[in-house]
């Protein structure tokens, strides 16, 4: 077999893997941000507290995918794999909080809309992001899970499924939305903030338990 037939070099495909992976998460960080400013900007103008409450799942998901891109790059720069897995510690745990602040938000939200039974307005920017994520999210979902099978990292996977959990809540808030405005049912919309609510704190729990389970003392083949 001649050079240029045989099988290419296993640490460089993995290089390549996590230049792509780190890549895909900056991709993710910056559409987040922009959901984040125009879904919370829109739900403040029209009193919509599922928008608002999406918004902050998105300021979330921003904060995973820095802590991702964070812990991708040190590997990537060859860190050895007692620091790789003390970056993935701090990720989970930056997660696991960031997860319960936005529980803690998104309830009072919608609890607050539930008392003074405030009907939200209606914006065109609010309904137009959330249509651009249907496609968005999708697809960022498929690279995230995609690079982490191929560099067998539970992280990334885990974010993976976080952003098809955005996609879910994404499809809520638009019926939600789509209630209040041609049935007017004012309740629609703080009631598909709270169902977000139980998707936010799982994820949160799942952060916690893994960052509490990862040990930067462990085995060098332990981890992920």
């Amino acid at each position: 077999m001649t050079e240029t037939e045989s099988s290419s070099d296993p640490d460089d495909d993995r290089t390549r893997y996590l230049r792509r992976g780190k890549w895909t998460e900056v991709a993710s960080l910056a559409y987040n941000l922009t959901e984040v400013a125009v879904s919370v900007t829109a739900g403040l103008m029209t009193g919509s507290s599922a928008l608002v409450s999406w918004g902050a799942d998105s300021a979330v998901e921003s904060a995973a995918a820095g802590t991702m891109i964070w812990r991708l790059r040190g590997e990537e720069r060859g860190i050895g794999r007692r620091d790789v897995l003390r970056r993935k510690k701090v990720a989970l745990g930056v997660l696991a909080g960031a997860f319960a602040v936005a529980v803690a938000f998104i309830l009072y939200e919608a609890i607050s809309k539930f008392v003074s039974q405030t009907p939200p307005g209606f914006n065109w920017w609010g309904i137009g992001i959330l249509l651009v994520s249907l496609v968005v999210n999708p697809a960022l979902a498929w690279a995230k899970h995609h690079y982490g099978k191929k560099l067998d990292s539970p992280a990334l996977k885990y974010d993976a499924i976080d952003t098809l959990i955005c996609e879910y809540q994404t499809v809520v808030v638009l019926i939600g939305l789509g209630l209040a405005k041609w049935l007017g049912w004012w309740w629609a919309d703080p009631a598909a903030a709270l169902l977000i609510v139980p998707y936010v704190a799982w994820e949160g729990w799942e952060a916690g338990r893994d960052a509490w389970r990862v040990d930067p003392e462990a085995d060098e083949a332990a981890g992920g």
